[in-house]
């Protein structure tokens, strides 16, 4: 898939590109992702530990500026966001959290933490890649809807980059990067062992009649296709196969009946949950039950099950949380996660894009810890790199960093309830995961990540 195709389609697709697939929800409009907090100074209350992670941030005189965006005091670092756009500030919110907690407890070596958003609106991504390359140390905890649009860019500046999310081909997997929880694995499926256990598991019934719908738009086209190989190999087959325009629909009524006419019983969405609330509802009016309904992840959190009040305590949904702690866990990480949110963005949405951006946020910072006075881009990268069983201090299943293809197989299936999202029978084995389904590699081609030979350059370039 060319960004060009989707630089195209743009303009008709927007809503859907971002609510589908940039998952940056929540509200406000942010231009600083929260780099003041509380000082420098230590406190009395705060503690530098989180979950399993020991001295995260921690006082110190680490002294010299040996790259772009460090000095004595301060360390400047981007967040991605299409918040201008969408008005929805998770990674602005996350940022702020954490660089607020952090810099109470003295920064990183005593050198404070100043993130500023780099709000691409959508469609800004290259012009604000181009800000971060004039003035920031790294990318951390953000991510953008069509981020292909500024790799070329960050490369060629030598900007590491310690996503919350990524998106496009290009993007996915490239070079100079560090996904602390990956959301994708270049080559890779991240849904293969989910829909497995759905159609071999939970309903085997279901494997004979699988449908998709899917937005009108050639990001999220790309992405059913992704879909349609991983379910087909996995053993299902494909009785359905539709798409809605990429605006939205104002009757779901023609879909509904079409589903029901052709004996749907697993349905993959891909788009806006809030076009999947609506599409429910006319199936649950028409009598129509399915197995299961693959909501996608985006649809974590409180306001799919208000939008879908009329309809989730009939239908059967179910998302992949990749291999994130949900939030009803009681593992330690989580319950330290919402006291640092209540501390310090009391009014904050905590969303699945926003706990894979604390833990970006937490392997900078141990990365960059390591690095001391000598805090350069290579030494950030490579320490990050070098984490070979990463859970961001519980907030994730285990993630080898110093190498990431095949991905991790552990998954964990939230369900939807009338009360709220809760943990599905899904077997785990490993904790609060599951990891005894292998990852699927496509057979074919998707689109391959950018690398720095591609802008001539190597790991030597990077200061």
């Amino acid at each position: 898939m060319k960004v060009q195709r989707l630089v195209i389609a743009v303009s008709a697709a927007a809503l859907l590109v971002v609510a589908g697939c940039s998952s940056d929800r929540g509200s406000g409009d942010g231009d600083e992702g929260g780099g003041g907090g509380g000082g420098t100074g230590s406190s009395d209350t705060a503690s530098s530990s989180f979950g399993s992670l020991t001295d995260v941030c921690q006082e110190g005189s680490a002294t010299g500026a040996p790259t772009q965006g460090v000095t004595d005091t301060e360390i400047k670092v981007g967040v991605f966001s299409d918040v201008g756009f969408t008005k929805q500030p998770e990674f602005v919110d996350a940022a702020k959290v954490f660089t607020s907690w952090c810099n109470e407890l003295g920064g990183i070596n005593g050198r404070t933490l100043v993130a500023t958003t780099r709000d691409a609106k959508l469609m800004e991504t290259r012009q604000q890649m181009i800000a971060a390359c004039r003035e920031d140390f790294a990318l951390v905890g953000g991510g953008s809807a069509l981020d292909g649009l500024g790799v070329k860019e960050r490369l060629t500046c030598g900007l590491p980059s310690f996503p919350a999310q990524v998106v496009q081909p290009t993007v996915t997997g490239s070079d100079l990067q560090v996904s602390a929880s990956p959301s994708q694995t270049a080559g890779y499926d991240p849904y293969y062992q989910f829909r497995t256990w759905l159609m071999k598991d939970a309903y085997p019934d279901s494997a004979n009649a699988i449908g998709i719908i899917n937005g009108d738009s050639p990001l999220t086209k790309s992405i059913g296709a992704q879909a349609i190989e991983s379910t087909e190999a996995a053993g299902g087959t494909f009785v359905y196969n539709d798409l809605y325009p990429a605006m939205g629909v104002s009757d779901w009524t023609p879909y509904a009946q079409a589903i029901k006419s052709k004996g749907v019983k697993g349905l993959i969405f891909e788009g806006d949950f809030k076009q999947l609330a609506k599409l429910e509802s006319v199936l649950t009016s028409i009598d129509y039950k399915l197995d299961w309904i693959d909501t996608n992840n985006n649809a974590y959190g409180d306001q799919f099950i208000e939008l879908a009040s009329d309809s989730v305590g009939y239908q059967n949904n179910y998302l992949d949380m990749g291999g994130v702690a949900p939030l009803n866990s009681d593992e330690p990480a989580v319950t330290e996660l919402k006291a640092l949110y209540k501390k310090y963005a009391p009014d904050a949405q905590i969303t699945l894009p926003a706990i894979r951006a604390m833990s970006a946020w937490l392997l900078f910072a141990k990365a960059a810890a390591s690095c001391g006075d000598d805090l350069t881009r290579t030494c950030v990268y490579n320490a990050a790199k070098a984490e070979t069983a990463w859970t961001g201090g519980g907030l994730t299943a285990p993630q080898n960093l110093a190498q990431t293809t095949p991905p991790s197989p552990c998954f964990n299936v939230q369900q939807a309830k009338p009360e709220g999202w809760e943990a599905a029978d899904f077997g785990p084995d490993n904790g609060l995961y599951r990891c005894d389904i292998p990852a699927y590699k496509y057979t074919q081609d998707f689109g391959a990540p950018m690398t720095l030979a591609d802008v001539g350059m190597t790991m030597a370039d990077i200061k």
